[in-house]
């Protein structure tokens, strides 16, 4: 995971530049992209399978031309840059992270393999089935830095605006992930089993790893500036809920609260 000062040194570069482009975000031309910048805190699992909760912070990025309608999104979506949009479909690149773990967060880890946090890459997919309300996406995402496997991430959101500033957003879950990802998170060899002695070998295999459901609420401050609360809760499921790593020391049940603050302003060319 980040630490905080991710979110801190996103936010004063945000503000540095929110200095220098007094723009209103409601003015440009063709040549004028609209670029969002932010950050949030969160307070959940310390790892994939932990009872153990600690912060941690993401980086926010965002950027579309200003004749481009700004879509709304999930809290939990990765980021991504759409290249096909037609008929209410969209297709693009996404790049993600994935977490880490490590002794230090669950002394019981000890002889595991450690797992560095890391960058995946793949590609969204997501259709309006209700322009601006109902949306169906998906990401399929390969590990590209810790050797972490794939993931494919299935979700559904309703959208609610309530007024012109607030909006509120919920919707279902659910997350596959390949063997190399479930070995790397949840398995156990024999050789760490021996080295730990309080765990058994376990062999993870690829399959449906949980399933969840995601709320949030958002404020739009001032016309650049929004606001964000979030809250996400998964279920592990398959291999991912029977290795010792969930059942004996950790939780099927992980639940992610956080806050975000987002700042958009123009750029021209």
């Amino acid at each position: 995971m980040t630490g905080l000062l991710t979110v801190i040194s996103v936010l004063q570069f945000t503000a540095s530049v929110a200095q220098a482009s007094e723009t209103p975000i409601n003015t440009g031309t063709s040549t004028t992209w609209i670029v969002t910048l932010g950050g949030s805190v969160e307070h959940g699992p310390k790892f994939p399978g932990s009872k153990h909760d600690g912060l941690s912070a993401m980086p926010s990025f965002d950027v579309r031309r200003f004749d481009t309608p700004d879509e709304n999104s999930a809290p939990d979506d990765n980021i991504d840059y759409g290249l096909i949009d037609i008929g209410g479909f969209e297709i693009g690149p996404v790049l993600g992270l994935r977490d880490s773990r490590s002794q230090s967060d669950d002394a019981r880890l000890e002889g595991m393999h450690p797992v560095h946090w890391g960058v995946d890459a793949g590609v969204f997919m997501q259709y309006w089935a209700i322009p601006d309300h109902l949306r169906f996406r998906s990401e399929t995402r390969q590990a590209v830095s810790n050797g972490s496997g794939l993931v494919v991430d299935f979700g559904a959101d309703w959208f609610k605006p309530l007024g012109d500033k607030l909006l509120f957003s919920a919707g279902p879950r659910l997350s596959v992930g390949n063997g190399v990802y479930m070995q790397k998170y949840f398995g156990i060899s024999s050789t760490e089993a021996a080295r730990n002695g309080a765990l058994p070998a376990f062999d993870a295999q690829s399959g449906l790893k949980s399933i969840g459901f995601t709320a949030s609420a958002a404020y739009d401050v001032s016309p650049t500036w929004t606001l964000q609360l979030y809250d996400r809760f998964d279920r592990l499921t398959g291999d991912a809920a029977g290795s010792p790593i969930t059942s004996k020391l950790g939780s099927k049940n992980q639940n992610v609260t956080g806050i975000s603050l987002s700042k958009a302003f123009n750029v021209s060319f």
